[in-house]
């Protein structure tokens, strides 16, 4: 019997040759194949595609190899294709669903397997667990033919995504005035997907833009991981100051989330990016509609949408809460603390590049640098707002320590009152400033994390060390 597979919060990730193996892949193929043909999706079209990195293209081979064995059809991306790209093309080719080999930001160890549904976006976790039902004990299960099979058979097409994201994007942002502007961005596509997608989509123009860890290396050389968050961009930042560039954009391996560095070298986190963001959207393109954030996000967007008189929805941690949530209310934007952003009139699906893209649009509009856009932001929700986390392994029983948590009901944490309990994903405190301190267990290693936003940039360490130890962590 084969090791049992658990999809967390975006698909199934393992360690290449250890349990992520070509049988495995083929396991999870069929699972999704099964779920599908079990909601009378036999003979539909189904996307795949992958990353850079170790042998991504062989196992979607494999994962094509499995559909098309199942009375699927498959589209097979013709290289590398970013995320985002990739669910784009679910909708355009009328879809019953995506199979993405990625990873996104994990270590080089690892690689993995995404699902997504007809619109592109995750699945929610009741699909997620019926996927999980159909995949067989070991191989002996798996339905296949080979790769050469299918293509004769026209079961298997390959077929290139970019096109019809590219004329999707200029229908939502008007990229001549970026082109014009004569900015200078630096872009760190960390080794991934989005290498090369904001040099063609801004050349040829006055801007300049200069790509660094812009071609295929799987081991990620000068960053522990493919994760737009220090000390990962560092290599970024510098470039950004030793070019004088206007702004930094980092996309992850598979280019569906964002970060970004301001004129100076300087982080801007991913909750501030977040503020950002709906910011633009709300005043400067004056639009309105719902925001959907995850409880690890920033209280920053509660601010906006009572500014702004539009509704914030709160979800659990992922993007399996957010999508399904994002289509019911029609939202103007949804993001979670990874830096991950969907927006209306796209998939509901993070895009690193779409987020990219509005953010330079923000600057060209306002004629402001990144940190005056900064500014901007705090002066509209009345203060500055300040975030970190850590993740840090433990030992013993997760349920103890949960039940330690509730028994712990600390009156102030970081010696800020505590107001409210929340219970939605972990445990989260509300502070008396309106910030909060988030203890959230991971659902497939031992790791706990510890997370918090606050006004009060001198209190960050103390609130994180406080939630350690509720956590019973010290």
């Amino acid at each position: 019997m084969a090791s049992t597979i658990i999809f967390g919060t975006d698909g199934w990730r393992g360690v290449i040759a250890e349990d992520y193996t070509f049988d495995s892949v083929r396991r999870c193929a069929q699972g999704f194949s099964s779920y599908l043909i079990s909601h009378g999706k036999k003979d539909s079209w189904v996307v795949v595609g992958y990353d850079k990195r170790f042998s991504s293209e062989h196992f979607a081979t494999a994962a094509a190899e499995v559909l098309a064995g199942n009375d699927l059809r498959v589209y097979l991306t013709d290289g590398a294709t970013p995320t985002p790209v990739i669910s784009y093309a679910v909708v355009t080719k009328k879809a019953a669903g995506a199979i993405n080999i990625t990873a996104s930001h994990n270590p080089a160890t690892d690689n993995g397997f995404k699902v997504r549904d007809e619109h592109g976006g995750a699945i929610d976790p009741a699909g997620l667990k019926e996927i999980e039902s159909h995949i067989p004990g070991d191989i002996n299960g798996v339905k296949c033919i080979t790769f050469a099979e299918g293509e004769k058979a026209g079961r298997i097409i390959k077929f290139d995504a970019a096109p019809d994201y590219i004329a999707h994007i200029k229908g939502l942002i008007n990229l001549e005035p970026i082109k014009k502007a004569g900015l200078t961005i630096v872009v760190d596509a960390m080794w991934g997907n989005g290498a090369g997608w904001f040099s063609h989509l801004l050349g040829g123009g006055k801007t300049r833009v200069i790509e660094i860890h812009n071609t295929r290396n799987p081991c990620f050389p000068e960053m522990k991981r493919p994760e737009p968050i220090p000390p990962n961009i560092n290599p970024g930042l510098q470039a950004t100051l030793d070019n004088k560039a206007d702004v930094l954009l980092i996309t992850d391996g598979d280019a569906d989330r964002v970060g970004l560095g301001d004129e100076h070298g300087e982080f801007i986190n991913q909750l501030r990016a977040f503020g950002l963001l709906a910011y633009y959207l709300l005043e400067i393109r004056g639009l309105r509609g719902p925001i959907v954030k995850t409880l690890s996000t920033t209280t920053m967007l509660n601010k906006l949408g009572k500014i702004y008189d539009v509704p914030v929805y709160e979800t659990g941690v992922g993007f399996k809460y957010v999508a399904p949530k994002v289509l019911e209310t029609n939202a103007l934007i949804g993001g979670e603390e990874s830096g991950g952003y969907a927006f209306r009139g796209n998939v509901p699906e993070r895009d690193g590049i779409l987020a990219g893209l509005y953010f330079l649009d923000f600057m060209v509009k306002t004629g402001k640098k990144p940190s005056q856009l900064l500014e901007l932001l705090f002066e509209k929700v009345g203060g500055t707002y300040y975030y970190d986390r850590i993740d840090i392994p433990f030992n013993g029983d997760r349920k103890s320590r949960e039940e330690a948590i509730l028994k712990a009901n600390p009156v102030s944490i970081g010696g800020l009152k505590v107001i409210e309990l929340k219970t939605v994903d972990g445990y989260q405190f509300k502070l008396e400033d309106g910030g909060w301190m988030l203890i959230r267990f991971s659902g497939t290693e031992p790791i706990v994390r510890v997370y918090c936003e606050t006004t009060h940039g001198d209190k960050v360490q103390s609130i994180l060390q406080d939630g350690l130890k509720v956590a019973g962590i010290i």
